[in-house]
């Protein structure tokens, strides 16, 4: 099983302050067109093929794969992906947050299993090093910041 978590402010000094409503919209839009966020190329599919009260269903191709996942909003908290088809099984959550001090949060967590792999075999111990990596979901949540205040910035958030 793939545990892993990354935590980074909002609004660090030096960055355009992000509301708490501006990052969440920009995580629900990511939520429903991961191209809008991801390296050009990484996403070459994304669209939203049913939707509820209670959740929504994207099919993505992302990073070569295919995958359908059943998505809940828990407006302006929390975003979580479940893995539906795919490479991998399990959860994806993107949380907003203030900390103790009161300065605004993103996190993100997974518990993540690989289909058709040995549990904690050497595939999930190369996922768990790459997903704790300078280069993993850290860097996801900078760029995700990143992107909110490009798409701010012009006009379209």
């Amino acid at each position: 099983m793939i545990y892993s978590t990354a935590t980074v402010p909002v609004n660090p000094e030096g960055e355009t302050k992000l509301t708490r409503e501006q990052i969440w919209k920009g995580l629900e839009l990511k939520a429903r067109d991961a191209r809008l966020f991801l390296p050009p190329g990484l996403c070459t599919r994304c669209d939203v093929v049913e939707e509820s009260a209670t959740h929504f269903v994207r099919e993505a191709a992302i990073a070569g794969s295919d995958l359908r996942e059943i998505i809940t909003l828990e407006p302006q908290s929390k975003v979580t992906f479940f893995q539906a088809t795919g490479p991998r099984e399990g959860a994806i959550v993107n949380e907003l947050f203030e900390d103790e001090a009161g300065a605004l949060q993103l996190r993100f967590y997974c518990y993540l299993g690989l289909r058709g792999k040995e549990p904690n075999g050497p595939e999930e111990q190369s996922e768990q090093t790459q997903f704790d990596s300078d280069n993993g979901y850290k860097s996801a949540l900078l760029s995700t910041l990143k992107r909110t205040r490009e798409l701010l910035a012009e006009g379209r958030l």
